[in-house]
């Protein structure tokens, strides 16, 4: 025990773990959503400036919010083991660190929308989790310092270590067997998953590619992208989990009249399906985060009537189950495009990590300002008299989608042969459509792209064009030109504060 630090830091973190662990137990058996971890993570995200949520989105793609728990948890074993060694001269100062982090852990959760006093129930059992394991292996911890450095020759320092030892394995088990009980507790997303296989939806048919919309281009990504490559970005950390008989939209605010919808009655409606692509103010020029997908459900701009939204409003503030919001212009839901309740994707229910089992589309606008993922609450109000979770963070209010192309073959870096070429790609301008796409070699004239035929100006469309190129390096730049007869801007802008503008390019080399 001349160095008995170490063991000290260690019980810090086998306590902190212990504690963790039946808190992360209880927000399962109690079916809160946010344990106290996550309640942090999101809280963070929250607190979070806007460009560095950018930058985390493009270093780290879907992977930003394992980054960040990762993160976390790393810290705060390093906070237990400052806290275990604390323990060992200031036990009182250990247990303010320990009321500290739960405080944290407090904060975030009364940070959520109506938060119930059973929210906090997790963070009181970890509190005293933290406090229970550090005591009881503090008491062994000092037994073992003081035989060891006893003279007395009858004194036994193994059996006091030993008895450490046991109480640390212990400790080890209870955390071991917390975090096994949150999982199998935590089946309230087993329970949807089942629940949405088994739900049929009446009126949703199977999506069929209009003829002419794909090209058949090799390296071309299809035109209607799979639900399970369709891009991610959201806020939850875990996934909101509502089976259907449990969910219920409110609309009030500035209407006449409010209305509850349940499932039932919403699926009682008449069904409305479209090609919508969807694409996200994150997505860089020429990047991946964009998609096109069926959609089922029901307009917007009927169930809206209904409510009879005042004459003076202008906004919808929308919130989904999990508290994020986001402020769309009311107009862009009550007019003929085809502004939805989405209950289907593709052909089948929405799956969870896309909102099951609702979810707002709006054709026309970036998905911070309209596409909320489980939503529960829809507000008519003013913009004038709301803030939203992006637009505190630097993101413009209104949010409509920019015209913007890719060139998807030859890919940058590619080497091809020297002359024909085929270039191909996806342009999209939601809710306005394209007119033609155009191509430009080394800073030449733009040449005329043959486009693909689309179902409605809401989606994108592939197009391809031919081109002769000499031996030797080349680049190539792609723009738009929308049905309006708006032309794609060359200007670079980042994606803050309403999206990435400039003409996506590619350097290829031509060889003989």
């Amino acid at each position: 025990m001349r160095n008995s630090r170490g063991w000290w830091a260690l019980a810090g973190v086998l306590a902190g773990l212990a504690g963790l662990a039946v808190s992360y137990a209880v927000a399962s058996l109690l079916n809160v959503r946010e344990s106290p971890v996550v309640a942090v993570a999101e809280g963070v995200t929250g607190l979070t400036p806007g460009s560095v949520v950018k930058w985390a989105i493009e270093t780290f793609d879907r992977d930003d919010k394992k980054v960040l728990v990762i993160g976390m948890l790393l810290i705060l074993f390093v906070l237990f083991a400052v806290l275990g060694q604390l323990a060992r001269r200031r036990w009182w100062a250990a247990m303010l660190g320990y009321a500290a982090l739960a405080g944290v852990a407090g904060v975030a959760v009364a940070s959520k929308p109506n938060p119930g006093i059973i929210e906090f129930a997790p963070v009181v059992v970890g509190l005293l989790g933290w406090v229970v394991a550090m005591a009881v292996l503090a008491e062994w911890l000092r037994r073992w310092e003081l035989v060891a450095e006893s003279e007395d020759p009858a004194a036994e320092p193994m059996h006091t270590r030993r008895h450490f030892f046991i109480v640390a394995g212990i400790t080890t088990g209870v955390a071991a067997f917390g975090g096994l009980i949150g999982r199998v507790a935590g089946s309230s997303r087993r329970n949807v998953e089942a629940a949405r296989r088994l739900l049929r939806i009446e009126g949703v048919t199977a999506p069929e590619v209009p003829p002419g919309a794909a090209l058949g281009v090799e390296g071309v990504g299809p035109w209607q992208t799979p639900n399970s490559d369709f891009y991610l970005i959201d806020t939850a950390y875990i996934k909101p989990t509502i089976e259907p008989v449990d969910w219920e939209l409110r609309i009030h605010g500035m209407v006449d009249r409010e209305l509850r919808l349940s499932y039932n009655d919403l699926v009682s409606r008449e069904i409305t399906e479209d090609w919508i692509t969807l694409n996200c103010v994150s997505n860089n020029v020429g990047g991946d985060l964009i998609g096109n997908a069926w959609w089922s459900g029901y307009r917007l701009a009927a169930i809206l009537a209904e409510a009879g939204p005042h004459p003076d409003a202008d906004a919808v503030l929308q919130t989904s189950q999990d508290g994020w919001t986001c402020g769309t212009p009311l107009g862009a839901l009550m007019d003929d495009r085809n502004a939805m309740l989405a209950v289907a994707m593709n052909g089948e229910p929405l799956p969870i990590e896309h909102g099951f089992p609702v979810r707002t589309i709006v054709p026309g606008l970036y998905g911070y300002v309209s596409a909320t993922k489980w939503v529960v609450d829809l507000e008519v109000t003013r913009f004038d008299e709301i803030t939203a979770f992006w637009t505190d963070k630097g993101w413009s209010e209104l949010g409509p989608v920019k015209i913007a192309s890719k060139i998807e073959v030859p890919g940058s870096g590619d080497d091809v042969p020297a002359g024909e070429v085929l270039c191909a790609g996806y342009a999209w301008f939601q809710h306005t459509g394209i007119g033609a796409v155009e191509v430009q070699v080394d800073g030449g004239p733009w040449q005329q792209a043959e486009i693909a035929t689309t179902p409605n100006v809401d989606t994108w469309v592939q197009w391809q064009v031919m081109l002769d190129l000499d031996e030797g390096d080349h680049q190539l730049r792609v723009r738009a030109v929308g049905e309006d007869g708006s032309t794609q801007t060359g200007v670079v802008a980042d994606v803050l504060p309403d999206g990435a503008t400039g003409w996506h390019t590619v350097d290829i080399t031509a060889k003989a």
